[in-house]
C-alpha cells in the first residue's frame, strides 16, 4: 500500500513540518490544507499545545472546513486534541506532584554531572512542566534556531543527559527532542503510544497508516512510531517533506 493510499497520515513537526520551533512557511500550510481535503491528518510533537498553535495552527487559513480531519497530539503523545467547533481536549496521562518533584530533582543531579552552564543570555523558561511532560531546554524554548542546531548538533550533550536521567528515574521516559531539549513522560508514553491512542480513537488499522518524521533512528524521539507496526518514512527536514505532500497530491 503505497502512503497516498493510506487513510491517516501522521507528521512530526519539528525537523519535519518545520525548523525547531519556528512557525510552519506559507507553502507548507497550503500543502497541509490540500492534505486535508483529501485525507486525515495528524502532527505529533513533544511541544505542548501553545506551540501547537503558535508553530502550527496560526498559519492555517482560520476558517478551513478541515479541521475535523487534523488531529494533535501534543507533548509526545501524551495529549490528544480533536477540532469540534473548537480544540477539545480527549485525553491528558498527566504527572502527579510527586512524579514531578521526582523528576526535578533527577534533573537538577543530571545538570550537575554533566557540568551544564547556563548561559549568559538565555530565551526563556529552561525547564518547562507541561502537565504530562517535563521538558528541559538548553538555551530556553524561545532561542533563535541558528543558536539551536549549534549547540548540540551531535546529540552528546543531550545523549549523555538522557543516560543520566534514564538510570536514575526507571520508571519514566526519557527522550532527546527537538534540537536542545530532553523530555520526560511516564514510562511507555511516547510517540508509539500517541499512534496507538489514534488508531483506537478513529478505529482505523496500521496498514492504514503513515507517520513522516525527522528523527526515526535509534535513539531519536520518533523512533518508538516504528515499534507500532505503522509505515514509516524518514524526511531530512521540511523542503523533503513538502516534495512528499506533493507527490500526494499529483
Amino acid at each position: 500500500m503505497t502512503a497516498y493510499s493510506k487513510q491517516l497520515i501522521i507528521f512530526d513537526l519539528d525537523g519535519t513540518l518545520t525548523r525547531s520551533k519556528s512557525p510552519i512557511d506559507h507553502e507548507m500550510a497550503d500543502l497541509v490544507v490540500n492534505l486535508l481535503q483529501r485525507k486525515k491528518v495528524a502532527v505529533i510533537s513533544g511541544g505542548g499545545f501553545p506551540q501547537f498553535q503558535s508553530q502550527f495552527l496560526a498559519s492555517l487559513p482560520g476558517n478551513t472546513d478541515n479541521f475535523s480531519n487534523l488531529y494533535l497530539l501534543p507533548t509526545s503523545g501524551t495529549r490528544l486534541y480533536v477540532w469540534k467547533g473548537n480544540w477539545i481536549e480527549q485525553y491528558a496521562e498527566n504527572l502527579s506532584v510527586e512524579e514531578k518533584q521526582r523528576i526535578m530533582a533527577a534533573l537538577d543531579t543530571a545538570l550537575k554531572m554533566t557540568k551544564y552552564e547556563k548561559p549568559t543570555k538565555t530565551f526563556g523558561t529552561l525547564i518547562e512542566d507541561r502537565g504530562s511532560q517535563i521538558t528541559f531546554s538548553a538555551l530556553g524554548q524561545s532561542a533563535p534556531v541558528e543558536l539551536k542546531y549549534a549547540w548540540d548538533p551531535m546529540r552528546t550533550k543531550r545523549e549523555r543527559m538522557a543516560a543520566i536521567l534514564s538510570e536514575k528515574l526507571p520508571e519514566f521516559e526519557v527522550r532527546v527532542g527537538g534540537a536542545t531539549s530532553v523530555d520526560i513522560t511516564k514510562r511507555g508514553i511516547n510517540k508509539g503510544f500517541g499512534i496507538r491512542k489514534l488508531e483506537q480513537f478513529l478505529k482505523i488499522e496500521s496498514e492504514d497508516i503513515v507517520f513522516i518524521g525527522d528523527a526515526l533512528f535509534y535513539g531519536g524521539n520518533d523512533y518508538p512510531a516504528k515499534a507500532t507496526g505503522v509505515d514509516c518514512i524518514s524526511v531530512k527536514g521540511p523542503e523533503e517533506t513538502k516534495e512528499l505532500i506533493k507527490s500526494w497530491l499529483v
